[in-house]
């Protein structure tokens, strides 16, 4: 797996091959759109979640914020651990139940701590955003939140089409990166909310390895959704932080979007 910025790429799009499946953060709940009031379980997991892999245990995040029509809602203290049963191993993960009360987009966004990668001898820390909205009534779902670096949607990330397309513009430090790696993946058997294992195998990771997206000149990507479900895009090494107790730290935007077929 590749983790430094790549140079400047003119192209907005390019699928290449890289040797593995991408570690990715996930923030998941299995319902994005709702229609009343309730407090929204989500699991966060450090996994590879298209090929239903090894997952990868996590520490006490640094935060844990829903933002919602300009409010921050701090939940860091809300977050509790629980043990993920992969389909390989165990490992610690977060839990954390969102309160949705009035209509609108609720974008979640976490910092895990850095996680230390011993077979590439760097630490890595995946900033990672997904979304919720109430009522279907759009009240920000486009804006960016101020994060060291981010993904900021630029099609509704609750409600793309399988068969369409997702851009996303990348921005670290308020700033659109170009020539970025973009990884991105299926989330191939999504968690059972209760058991906390994987649920049954929806999709099996394509050959070559990784899916591979570049930013363009302007900072942007479009990617093309071929299935329903939640898709996972990684912004490898965009954040402006590289080093975490004296190691090399690749500082990463992740967003999760989410494609249903068309009615």
């Amino acid at each position: 797996m590749t983790r430094p910025l790549l140079g400047a790429a003119a192209a907005a799009l390019a699928l290449t091959a890289t040797p593995a499946l991408a570690h990715f953060q996930l923030a998941y709940t299995p319902t994005v759109v709702l229609d009343a009031p309730a407090q929204v379980p989500m699991k966060f997991i450090f996994w590879h979640p298209m090929e239903n892999g090894h997952a990868m245990d996590m520490t006490q995040p640094e935060s844990l914020v829903v933002h919602f029509k300009g409010e921050a809602i701090d939940l860091t203290d809300k977050l509790t651990p629980f043990t993920f049963k992969a389909a390989h191993n165990e490992a610690q993960a977060y839990e954390a139940a969102l309160p949705v009360k009035r209509n609108g987009d609720y974008i979640v966004a976490l910092t895990p701590a850095p996680y230390y990668e011993e077979s590439e001898d760097i630490y890595i820390q995946q900033i990672t955003k997904s979304f919720l909205n109430k009522g279907e009534i759009p009240t920000g779902w486009n804006e960016p939140l101020g994060l060291p670096t981010e993904i900021v949607p630029l099609n509704k990330p609750t409600n793309v089409l399988a068969g369409s397309t997702f851009s996303g513009l990348l921005l670290s430090e308020g700033k659109p990166v170009a020539g970025a790696e973009i990884e991105i993946e299926y989330l191939a058997a999504p968690p059972d909310m209760e058991a906390n294992t994987p649920g049954p195998v929806t999709a099996e990771p394509p050959s070559g390895g990784a899916l591979v997206a570049m930013t363009g000149h302007d900072g942007m990507f479009t990617f093309g959704l071929p299935k329903a479900g939640f898709w996972g895009f990684a912004a490898l090494g965009s954040g402006p932080d590289t080093e975490h107790e004296g190691k090399e730290l690749s500082q990463d935007a992740v967003i999760w979007v989410h494609a249903q077929e068309l009615p």
